[in-house]
């Protein structure tokens, strides 16, 4: 699971001193702003005493430890907890809720970990857990194995990872200022919610330096630097989707544009046809075989894109009754579904520590100049990456494909908090 990267892309400006969190208490009668919600949770407990309930809310979120990176390359599957000695003789160790995580450093990395966890896999020799020390937020616990007891058991009662998903998570502070890397995160905002992730932040720790790595292995098959800015350029180049759909949406534009209403369904996959048997002949030179009959792999070829113009339909006029598009909408791109996954590989390669942060912020930008140059609104940039998302997975089941972006769909454009009702896509 160590993610082999190369020395020479941690530049000078990427190594700082905040390898831990440090947020000053606020003055005496003044009000704090907490870095997010559950931070805000947190202060109010902190300030009441309420350790139990402290605790209460660690089991449904969880923590995050931090991991010399040498340690993780030594044991990936286990790296130590680490820890300090204090001046009593105690050992003590550290972790910290999201919202505090600290930019990402090219030698520390910081995992996820439940409360459970903790318990299960405590060393013996650390006798106190310290959560988010030097913030307004800190708190001691002891590690006894009655507590530890407790914290298992609080685990077990409150911890359900679904729980964590499906919802806007929005950092308070720490956001960029700049209106075009906000809009490039804003591109990412789907997955951001299907996760549970905040959607404003560039210190990106996402599920921790394990899962970040581990997600990118699963899911894309990139193990390393070069092939994460592999990926990343296929995506910005909106290379990843096959081209054929929207060559197919393409061919509906032009006479629905001239027209002002959509073009008759039979007439546009007669479009379809023409325009690639056309393109066949061009491709090949004279006497390359386009015509019906002459080439069976260009016949079926164009049969399925034929069929491709009923899924789309299908797929246009469920979207209008659920109100993911207007009555009279349709999708003139899909390229929301590379540009949207785009946005967030940049950030799950800043993660894994494939992408410095130039990059990062590079790659948003570039996101969110394809957004504003393919779509009106976010709600067209929105349809556009469902129906991408819908042809890539959904087979025309309506699914959990479907119905979770939905979901999105319908918070990212209605909730005050959204992206999409904060930042402008033009």
């Amino acid at each position: 699971m160590y993610a082999a990267t190369d020395d020479d892309h941690a530049t000078e400006d990427e190594y700082h001193d905040e390898v831990f969190p440090v947020v000053p208490a606020p003055p005496d009668g003044a009000v704090w702003q907490a870095p997010a919600d559950f931070e805000e949770l947190l202060y109010e407990l902190t300030r009441a005493d309420d350790g139990y309930a402290y605790l209460r809310a660690l089991a449904v979120e969880g923590v995050y430890r931090p991991v010399p990176l040498t340690d993780f390359a030594a044991r990936p599957e286990a790296p130590p907890l680490f820890s300090v000695a204090v001046p009593d003789g105690r050992r003590v160790a550290q972790v910290y809720t999201a919202g505090f995580l600290p930019r990402p450093h090219p030698d520390v990395v910081y995992e996820y970990v439940t409360l459970g966890t903790l318990a299960a896999a405590w060393p013996d020799d650390v006798d106190v857990l310290v959560v988010n020390a030097r913030t307004p937020c800190e708190r001691y616990f002891l590690t006894t194995d009655e507590e530890r007891r407790v914290w298992a058991d609080l685990h077990e009662e409150h911890h359900r990872p679904d729980r964590l998903a499906d919802r806007i998570e929005t950092r308070r502070t720490g956001a960029p200022t700049s209106p075009r890397l906000l809009r490039g995160l804003a591109c990412g905002a789907h997955l951001c919610f299907a996760n549970g992730d905040p959607w404003n932040t560039l210190d990106w720790h996402g599920a921790g330096y394990g899962n970040e790595v581990a997600r990118l292995e699963e899911w894309w098959g990139v193990r390393d630097r070069t092939e994460w800015r592999d990926v990343q350029e296929k995506l910005l180049d909106r290379q990843v989707s096959p081209w054929y759909w929207d060559f197919v949406l393409g061919a509906r534009a032009a006479p629905t544009a001239e027209r002002g209403a959509l073009v008759d369904p039979e007439r546009w996959r007669e479009r379809v046809e023409a325009t690639l048997r056309r393109r066949a002949a061009s491709a090949g030179g004279p006497g390359t075989p386009h015509l019906p009959g002459e080439d069976p792999e260009l016949d079926q070829f164009v049969a399925a894109l034929r069929g491709l113009v009923g899924k789309v339909l299908r797929y246009e006029a469920r979207f209008r009754a659920d109100g993911l598009l207007p009555a009279d909408g349709y999708v003139r791109t899909v390229a929301a579904w590379d540009v949207g996954r785009a946005a967030k590989m940049a950030r799950w390669g800043r993660g894994a520590r494939y992408a410095t942060h130039a990059e990062l912020t590079a790659a948003l930008e570039r996101a969110a100049d394809e957004a504003r140059a393919a779509y009106a609104s976010w709600e067209e940039f929105s349809a556009g990456y469902v129906l991408g998302r819908c042809l890539h997975f959904d087979e025309e089941e309506f699914g959990p494909w479907y119905t979770t972006v939905l979901r999105a769909h319908r918070a990212l454009t209605t909730d005050p908090d959204s992206p999409w009702l904060t930042v402008p896509l033009h």
